[in-house]
C-alpha cells in the first residue's frame, strides 16, 4: 500500500510540474520571447500563454515602455580646446522585442557608447558659447543619429537631451566675470538712457515753463505800459487843466489886485512902509552874513516920519470924522461891484480852453462846474460890505470904523 501512495504522489509532483512549465502568463506592457530547441520560436503577447514543457522556454522578458536613461558626464573637447562634462539623457522605447534580444547583446550600453561618440562629433565642431546657447540643435542631431543607428536593434529613441554643460572652474570664473560686466555694462546704458529721458523731459517742461513765464511777463509789461501811459496822460490832462485853471484864477488875482492898486493911489509914504517891512524878510536868510542898507532907506525913513507927523506935518492914519461922529473912509465905503468882474475875455473864449479834453471826459470823474461870477457877485452883494472878509477890521476895538480903511488922497 505504501510504495503505491508513493508512486501516486511522484506522479501527481510531476503533473504539477509540466502543467507549471507549459502555462505562462506575461504582464501588460511587456513581451516574452520564447525559443524553442534553443531556437527562436515566437514572441509572447500580454495575457495567459501555453508553452510545451521541456521543449519551449522563455529567453528574455522585454519592457515596452518609454524608458529613460541618464548617462554620467562625458569629457568633450570643444572647437576652441576646452574640454566640458556634458550630461544627457536619452528617451527610448523597444518596438520589437526580438531584434532588442538577438540584434545586440547590451541595448543599453551600445546606446551609452553611440551617444558618447555622437557627442563628442557633435560638440566638436563648436565652441564654448556655441555649445552653450545651442542646445537645441545638439540634441536634434543626436536624435537623429541614434534613432537611424539604433533602429536594427529593435529601438526608437524618441528624444535626448543635454542636462548640463559644467565647464572649467576657470572658464566658469571667467564667464561669471563676463557675465557680470555685461550686466553691469547694460545696467550703465539703461541707467544712461533713463538719465537722458528724464533731462530730455525735464528740459523740454522747463522750456515750457519758461516760454510761459516769458509770454506772461510779456503781457504783464504791456499791461503795465498800458496802464502807465494812460496815467500819465490823465495825470498830465489833470496837470494841464489844475494849471489852466491856477493861471485863470491868478489872472483874476493880478487884476483884481492892480485894479484895487490904482483905485487906491498909493503915494510915497506907502510905497516907503512897504519897503521897511520888506527890509525884515531880506535879512531872515541863513545864508545872508551881511547885507548892505541902501541909500534910499534914509529918505524912506524922512518920508515915513513926514507922514507920521514930525515936524508939524499932517499924519497919514488921521482920518477925518463922518457927520454921525465915527472915523471912517471920506468917500463913504470902498466899491465891491467890479471885484468878480475881469477885464479878461471869458475862459471859454481863451485859446487853452479850446483843448480838446476828450479824455479826460471819457476816463475822468464828472467835476461839477464852478458857479458862475454873476451869481457869486448878487451873493455878496446880498450879504453886504459887512461879508466880505477883506472890509472887516482887525481889531476888536468897538469904537473902530465898521468900513474898510482907505489911504487918503494926495
Amino acid at each position: 500500500m505504501e510504495p503505491a501512495l508513493i508512486a501516486l504522489l511522484v506522479i501527481a509532483v510531476l503533473v504539477i510540474i509540466v502543467i507549471a512549465k507549459s502555462v505562462t502568463i506575461v504582464p501588460q506592457a511587456q513581451a516574452k520571447v520564447v525559443e524553442r530547441l534553443g531556437r527562436y520560436s515566437r514572441t509572447l503577447s500580454p495575457g495567459l500563454s501555453i508553452l510545451v514543457p521541456f521543449i519551449d522556454r522563455v529567453r528574455a522578458t522585454i519592457d515596452l515602455r518609454e524608458q529613460v536613461i541618464s548617462f554620467p558626464p562625458q569629457p568633450v573637447i570643444t572647437a576652441d580646446n576646452l574640454q566640458v562634462g556634458i550630461d544627457t539623457v536619452v528617451y527610448f522605447q523597444v518596438t520589437d522585442p526580438r531584434l532588442a534580444v538577438y540584434g545586440i547583446a547590451n541595448y543599453i550600453t551600445g546606446m551609452e557608447q553611440l551617444t558618447t561618440t555622437t557627442l563628442r562629433n557633435v560638440v566638436g565642431g563648436l565652441n564654448l558659447e556655441g555649445a552653450l546657447t545651442g542646445r537645441d540643435g545638439i540634441n536634434s542631431q543626436l536624435r537623429s543619429v541614434l534613432d537611424g543607428t539604433t533602429g536594427p536593434w529593435g529601438l526608437r529613441v524618441a528624444r535626448v537631451e543635454i542636462k548640463a554643460i559644467d565647464p572649467p572652474p576657470s572658464i566658469q570664473d571667467s564667464m561669471e566675470k563676463q557675465m557680470r560686466a555685461d550686466r553691469d555694462k547694460r545696467a550703465i546704458i539703461l541707467t544712461a538712457e533713463g538719465a537722458r529721458q528724464s533731462a530730455i523731459t525735464t528740459a523740454e517742461g522747463e522750456k515750457a515753463a519758461a516760454i510761459l513765464s516769458a509770454e506772461g511777463k510779456k503781457q504783464a509789461a504791456i499791461l503795465e505800459a498800458e496802464a502807465e501811459r494812460q496815467s500819465r496822460i490823465l495825470r498830465a490832462e489833470g496837470e494841464r487843466a489844475a494849471l489852466f485853471l491856477q493861471a485863470q484864477g491868478q489872472a483874476k488875482s493880478i487884476e483884481t489886485v492892480f485894479q484895487a492898486i490904482h483905485d487906491g493911489k498909493p503915494d510915497q509914504g506907502l510905497l516907503a512902509y512897504q519897503y521897511l517891512q520888506t527890509l525884515p524878510q531880506i535879512a531872515q536868510g541863513d545864508a545872508n552874513k551881511m547885507w548892505i542898507v541902501p541909500s534910499e532907506f534914509s529918505k524912506a525913513l524922512e518920508g515915513l516920519a513926514n507922514l507920521g507927523g514930525a515936524e508939524g506935518g499932517k499924519s497919514w492914519m488921521d482920518v477925518e470924522p463922518s457927520e454921525n461922529g465915527r472915523t471912517g473912509p471920506r468917500d463913504g465905503g470902498l466899491d465891491t461891484s467890479s471885484w468878480f468882474e475881469s477885464q479878461l475875455p471869458r475862459a471859454a473864449d481863451q485859446p487853452e480852453a479850446k483843448i480838446e479834453l476828450s479824455s479826460i471826459t471819457d476816463t475822468a470823474p464828472a467835476v461839477p462846474s464852478p458857479p458862475p461870477l454873476s451869481q457869486v457877485k448878487e451873493d455878496v452883494l446880498d450879504s453886504g460890505p459887512a461879508a466880505d472878509p477883506r472890509n472887516r477890521s482887525g481889531s476888536d476895538d468897538p469904537d473902530a470904523p465898521d468900513g474898510p480903511r482907505q489911504l487918503p488922497a494926495q
